[in-house]
């Protein structure tokens, strides 16, 4: 506990780095942006995994529930 001084100042150096490069700090992403990143993962995961049939059967399940 004693060094954490050190790595917290090396981090904020880090941040000011980063700003100076890229011109906006982290986590300030506009949310199209997040969501045009997610998306292709999301897409690759559904195709690899089967998601697709879990979401349909999830989705009638819920209709039918939703229908009584």
């Amino acid at each position: 506990m004693a060094h954490t001084a050190p790595r917290t100042e090396l981090r904020a150096q880090g941040r000011k780095v980063y700003t100076a490069a890229f011109g906006t700090r982290q986590g300030q992403r506009h949310p199209l942006v997040a969501t045009a990143m997610v998306l292709p993962l999301a897409a690759l995961l559904v195709v690899v995994f089967g998601g697709w049939d879990a979401v349909v059967t999830q989705a009638s399940s819920v209709g039918v529930m939703l229908g009584r």
